[in-house]
């Protein structure tokens, strides 16, 4: 029996990407419902493009099975979006005269520490991401999205490879026809064999 030419899809939860991409949407609208005025199209934006983030995430996970380029470019709009999300973030600091933390600041260090945790959920970065300071609640989000923004790009390098690799769906129903063809033959052979041993006298 064959294995078929659709692969396992849709395991978007498993994916590290996904998850941080949760504590980014859900980070975003706690950060917009307190911080950003409700009636602002900023307010809207930043949680459709942390949204967008997402669930490009889980599109490109279900449509993994019929279409690795599919998958390419929705997992790219994931990203796009979380890029647009950060531009946001980044702007809420400098139109406040805020800062944005450098790589070397304490807080980005505990936050890249916390980032490592094996099963991190919400609750982990949730001081930092519903932190009564404005700046200290924008530059987690901003790390958040950083590490998000990573590991996706990390994902698009891997996607890039599996599909010079294996190729799309047109490469994997060929294989898959003509494994199923030379297991056919193999069986007629097979059959065949079985018929002239019977035949023979005895």
């Amino acid at each position: 029996m064959t294995t078929g030419f659709i692969p396992p899809h849709g395991g978007y939860k498993k994916l590290l990407s996904y998850q941080k991409s949760e504590f980014v949407f859900d980070g975003t609208v706690y950060f917009c419902d307190h911080f950003v005025d409700k009636r602002s199209r900023t307010h809207d934006q930043m949680i459709q493009a942390a949204r967008s983030g997402k669930q490009n995430i889980v599109e490109a996970s279900m449509a993994s099975g019929t279409s690795k380029e599919t998958e390419i470019k929705l997992t790219n709009v994931a990203r796009a979006s979380l890029e647009e999300l950060l531009a946001d973030f980044r702007d809420f600091l400098r139109t406040r005269g805020l800062k944005e933390w450098p790589k070397d600041h304490p807080y980005a260090k505990r936050l890249r520490e916390l980032n490592r945790i094996p099963g991190a959920t919400y609750e982990t970065f949730k001081k930092g991401i519903e932190h009564p300071d404005t700046e200290i609640a924008a530059n987690v989000m901003i790390g958040l999205i950083r590490v998000t923004s990573y590991l996706l790009d990390r994902q698009i390098r891997h996607l890039e490879q599996e599909f010079l690799k294996e190729g799309g769906l047109r490469e994997r129903m060929t294989r898959a026809r003509l494994e199923e063809r030379g297991r056919a033959a193999r069986d007629q052979r097979d059959c065949n064999d079985r018929n002239d041993h019977a035949a023979k006298p005895r």
